[in-house]
């Protein structure tokens, strides 16, 4: 079992910052990618921004040059930056974390979610 705790969340005024972390702990051997998705009613969920174990990043168009996906390997935790954020930013962000657990067999665990609200 490998759980993701997430935190960091809430309102924000437009042009704001905002840091969000999750942070995975259980039975893990190895950890490989770190995503962060967002949600909003009625939406799929979008892809925001995604670490892979050696570090490369990937981002959602929406978010470039604005938020930084960042990863702590000691503390098994994913970061997302978020700067100058807009009112279209407004979500519940999750996290998602794949890897593989003590006993070798492969996870997907998700974060429990967290609001982000930037009002226009």
């Amino acid at each position: 079992q490998v759980q993701l705790v997430e935190s960091g969340g809430g309102l924000v005024q437009p042009g704001e910052s905002l840091i969000l972390s999750c942070a995975a702990s259980g039975s893990i051997f190895r950890i490989d990618a770190m995503i962060w998705y967002r949600q909003t009613p009625g939406k799929q969920r979008e892809l925001v921004a995604r670490i892979s174990s050696g570090g490369r990043t990937n981002y959602a168009d929406s978010v470039k040059g604005r938020f930084t996906i960042s990863r702590d390997n000691v503390k098994n935790t994913v970061y997302l930056q978020m700067n100058n954020l807009k009112p279209e930013d407004t979500a519940v962000y999750y996290c998602n974390v794949d890897g593989l657990t003590s006993w070798y067999s492969a996870f997907d665990s998700w974060g429990q979610g967290t609001q982000i609200t930037v009002p226009s």
